[in-house]
């Protein structure tokens, strides 16, 4: 197997894949490395809940083929309803333009947008995070971006399943904005396996 490459804090990369064989069966293995010094506190009350679900149902058609958008929010949510609506008509606009971030304030609420590269029709091409207002919520895109970089780096093998292995040797990898992360992009629709790569063990991510 591919050995990762380290890199500094708050860095992301991914590598060319590796293979593993088992009796007849061969794995596509893409190895990631992410580091981040701090990792955002996401919030899954609700009222979030609620409002990231109706923005991926009202935003999913209007994000290109081969593209994900990413949006976070600044918790407390404040007027939920009325901030949704108006968030998905700036995003509407944001996508006509071409542009590729937003950042803007509604109803007292802090939110980012970004259209990122990457993406394909088993992974979702909207997803949002809330979070508490410190830390930043940089490491959410960095760690989409990455990820959408595996999913995208080769096409799936006819003749064996794709596994993602993470590496984190040195403890810096935000293990919980991965998970979470991949649980929105719906990863596991395209790694078969999806593994933490740790100093003394292998475990499911």
């Amino acid at each position: 197997m591919a050995k990762p490459r380290k890199v500094s804090p708050n860095t992301a990369r991914s590598q060319a894949s590796a293979y593993l064989r088992n009796a007849r069966k061969r794995a596509v293995v893409d190895v990631m490395t992410f580091r981040c010094v701090t990792e955002p506190r996401l919030r899954f009350d609700r009222t979030a809940v609620g409002l990231v679900r109706r923005l991926r149902a009202t935003l999913a058609t209007c994000v290109p083929v081969g593209k994900t958008l990413v949006v976070t929010i600044t918790a407390p949510i404040r007027q939920d309803s009325k901030t949704g609506l108006m968030l998905a008509d700036r995003i509407r606009r944001l996508l006509a333009s071409g542009r590729a971030q937003l950042r803007t304030r509604i109803c007292g609420n802090r939110i980012q947008a970004r259209v990122l590269q990457g993406g394909c029709g088993r992974t979702s091409r909207v997803i949002g995070f809330v979070h508490n207002p410190e830390p930043n919520p940089a490491a959410l895109f960095s760690a989409t971006r990455c990820l959408l970089a595996c999913i995208g780096s080769r096409k799936r093998s006819r003749k064996g399943s794709r596994w993602l292995l993470v590496d984190n040797h040195d403890g810096l990898a935000p293990v919980e904005t991965l998970r979470q992360v991949l649980l929105a992009l719906g990863a596991r629709n395209v790694f078969e396996r999806i593994l933490l790569l740790e100093r003394a063990s292998v475990r499911v991510l």
